[in-house]
């Protein structure tokens, strides 16, 4: 009795698809008279007989096994298609799009630093992108054991080696701790390439390593936040004019109160001082070229005036040096 006699016919195809499955196996099933695979875009189809891939098919459509897929095996590896009854087939259904998962840091990852004994606190969070790229060692390492296989089986095997892994980057590329997202790119790099060395040997890749964010403890994100305003403002007597101003504004600090009160009076001061400042240095300039006095005669030009009358006694002078009247010395 030939292997397709008296048997009903079935069609070969993913009967569970999903989006988020990896791949799915046809298996343990004879294949029946007038059956046919049926490959959807997106898919590859495995043929595999006692444990050997015989033949991949990658091209989508729709196959009658008997004729199309049948002598096209029986040409490759000497692998004869027997016609006995009874035997059986796998068939390993591939998807073969690029994955993107989203990950994050459930717990902090204390990153050693000299500022904090205990090391800093860190989440993170972002994306990253991953493949089948090698069958054989899919089926030799996974799929042999497997019907099918989530990418969140693969999402658990990247997030157990993560914590380790942004720990050696953040610390080799972070140089600045308080500032890690300008070296986000460097640290994404490094453990995208550590990643692909995790799952090549279950026959991945990974294709794309994304870090969206860095987040700190709120207390200490509050101390970056007042450092990049001291560095905004440039001046710790400035800045407090403006935190004073915004709290004011924002009702923070409200009038009626001795403390308010005070409050406004300081900062009133300080600033009617800065104005003060600011005036008398423009003005300085101008104003002390206004009041330049004008230079004392020289004794050349004062030496040998007489005086018009005698101080002594009041009489007219004419050009003596002694008053002719009292005798006074004039000049």
């Amino acid at each position: 009795m030939s292997f397709f006699g008296n048997q009903f016919a079935n069609v070969v195809e993913w009967e569970e698809f999903r989006d988020d499955m990896i791949f799915w196996k046809w298996s343990n099933r004879e294949i029946k008279k007038g059956s046919k695979l049926i490959i959807r875009p997106g898919q590859d189809a495995i043929f595999i007989h006692n444990g050997k891939v015989e033949g991949i098919f990658e091209e989508e459509g729709e196959y009658q096994i008997a004729s199309e897929i049948i002598p096209f095996l029986s040409t490759l590896k000497g692998f004869k298609f027997g016609f006995n009854s009874g035997m059986r087939v796998e068939v390993l259904f591939v998807n073969t799009k690029e994955f993107t998962v989203k990950w994050g840091t459930k717990n902090p990852v204390l990153i050693p630093t000299p500022q904090l004994p205990g090391g800093m606190p860190i989440r993170a969070n972002g994306t990253f992108n991953f493949k089948v790229n090698d069958y054989v060692t899919l089926i030799d390492k996974v799929a042999g054991v497997k019907e099918s296989y989530l990418v969140e089986d693969v999402k658990i095997r990247i997030i157990s080696v993560l914590d380790q892994l942004l720990m050696k980057w953040i610390s080799r590329e972070g140089k600045d701790m308080f500032n890690l997202q300008a070296n986000a790119f460097d640290i994404a790099k490094g453990i995208r390439e550590d990643l692909d060395m995790q799952v090549m040997d279950i026959g991945m890749t990974i294709t794309g390593f994304q870090v969206m964010s860095f987040n700190y403890p709120p207390e200490i994100q509050d101390k970056i936040t007042k450092v990049a305003s001291y560095e905004m403002v440039g001046n710790l007597q400035k800045y407090q004019q403006i935190a004073m101003t915004d709290g004011m504004a924002s009702g923070d600090v409200k009038g009626g109160g001795a403390a308010a009160d005070m409050a406004g009076m300081m900062m009133g001061m300080n600033i009617a001082n800065e104005m003060m400042k600011n005036m008398n240095a423009n003005q300085k300039p101008s104003s002390d070229k206004q009041s330049e006095p004008n230079p004392a005669p020289s004794a050349s030009s004062s030496e040998g005036k007489k005086p018009n009358f005698c101080p002594n006694c009041g009489t007219k002078n004419e050009g003596a040096n002694f008053c002719p009247n009292c005798g006074e010395k004039l000049g």
